[in-house]
């Protein structure tokens, strides 16, 4: 990203602040333990706040920064080189990239008022519904149904893959709201508290050990008749603008986290003693080439994003590329790390939040997760099936595919 006068003097200023906040000397959140980061998240997250910096572009009316995505890319990687987490926190995630600033963008003033300032204090967590068993990447062959009872909307249905749903007490939701509308009609997007009888949440347990999903079950459950989101029956329309909120949110920090894991990468060739080894720098050279392409397409699409051009296909060629990326990454390690990646050993680190000593470039056990967690990435957020189906049918012009006959009706 081109270096501007005003870039240089946001990024002087997140520097001050982390100097302040973290001291001299700060390790990294990977180093502390479980209990540690858990009384470090609380008041990292207020000092965020208070700094205007939890919702970097959110307008200043409404608690946030009054930033743009340049500033935003630049706040996040130099989170990622202070080894702290990345906003948005993995608690806040929804709040801050999507219902927040569809809310922003397609909320009555009501809306605003009430939901806006819960998401910054954390009184509100949000939850995702948009998958079902049946509609996973295809999110307008969804089922679940909304009925207008008086001044409530009586919803029934399920929604699964739900990423911790079991924290949130919020879930902003994708249902069928006109009978007799198929496909992308007749679609809109309600706010539902979860927190009621007619909400069951049930965890589902990865390969990991851990519960990072849930299922979302809807039985009678109640919201008020204000809690949707644009027009009824635009859902689709809501939703397409929220996912184009993701544009260039995370610009500063995949290149930045990628970059720190290449160098672990490169830490555990030398461990091993493999770092003359032809096919092995081969491997290396060749990662650190689609790193670079990694950063060149996530700087062209905030550039996009900048210059007020709608939406394109970068999005779809970034996620294919990172997520087919990051698995081919993580797949050399375990080649490298040989018998040892067949057995969980060594502690599985937090690689993702930063300097991680705890899980070292040469524990099985902090590869061997990232190598499951990279495998779930090339599938949810738009399979890489799904993004190559996007790229040749709205790129390339190629034949669409066939569609199942039961979505034709």
């Amino acid at each position: 990203m081109m270096k501007t006068e005003a870039g240089e003097a946001f990024r002087s200023r997140v520097r001050s602040f982390l100097d302040r906040e973290l001291g001299e000397g700060w390790p990294g959140i990977g180093a502390l333990t479980p209990e540690e980061r858990a009384v470090f998240r609380g008041r990292w997250r207020e000092a965020l706040r208070e700094e205007r910096l939890l919702a970097p572009t959110w307008p200043e009316e409404f608690g946030g920064g009054g930033l743009g995505l340049a500033e935003q890319a630049i706040l996040q990687a130099e989170l990622v080189e202070a080894g702290v987490p990345v906003l948005p926190l993995d608690t806040d995630q929804f709040a801050f990239t999507l219902i927040g600033p569809t809310l922003l963008h397609w909320g009555t003033p009501e809306q605003k008022a009430r939901f806006l300032p819960r998401m910054l204090t954390a009184e509100d967590r949000w939850a995702q519904g948009y998958s079902e068993p049946g509609a996973g990447s295809d999110l307008f062959a969804l089922s679940t149904r909304a009925v207008l009872d008086g001044d409530e909307w009586v919803v029934n249905g399920q929604k699964v893959w739900q990423t911790a749903a079991q924290d949130a007490n919020w879930i902003f939701a994708l249902v069928r709201t006109e009978p007799g509308e198929s496909r992308g009609r007749g679609i809109s997007m309600l706010l539902i508290p979860i927190d009621q009888p007619g909400v069951e949440v049930r965890p589902i347990r990865t390969i990991t050990g851990e519960d990072e999903f849930c299922e979302v079950f809807f039985t009678d459950a109640r919201t008020a008749a204000d809690n949707i989101v644009g027009p009824r029956g635009a859902g689709s329309k809501v939703a397409l603008t929220l996912l184009g909120f993701e544009r260039g949110s995370a610009s500063g920090a995949l290149y930045a986290g990628y970059r720190i894991e290449l160098d672990r990468l490169v830490a555990l060739v030398r461990d091993r003693g493999l770092d003359q080894t032809d096919w092995v720098r081969d491997r290396i050279a060749q990662a650190h080439l689609r790193l670079e392409m990694l950063r060149y397409l996530g700087e062209r699409n905030l550039a996009g994003a900048l210059s007020g051009a709608p939406p394109g296909p970068e999005s779809s060629i970034i996620k294919l590329y990172e997520s087919e990326y990051h698995a081919q990454i993580t797949e050399l390690a375990l080649e490298l790390l040989g018998d040892d990646a067949v057995a969980w050993s060594g502690e599985p680190g937090v690689a993702h939040l930063g300097p991680d000593p705890l899980g070292s470039p040469s524990s099985p056990a902090a590869w061997i997760r990232q190598f499951l967690t990279s495998r779930a990435a090339t599938i949810y957020g738009g399979s890489s099936e799904i993004q190559r189906n996007t790229l040749g049918e709205q790129v390339l012009g190629l034949p669409r595919e066939p569609r199942p006959v039961q979505e034709a009706r």
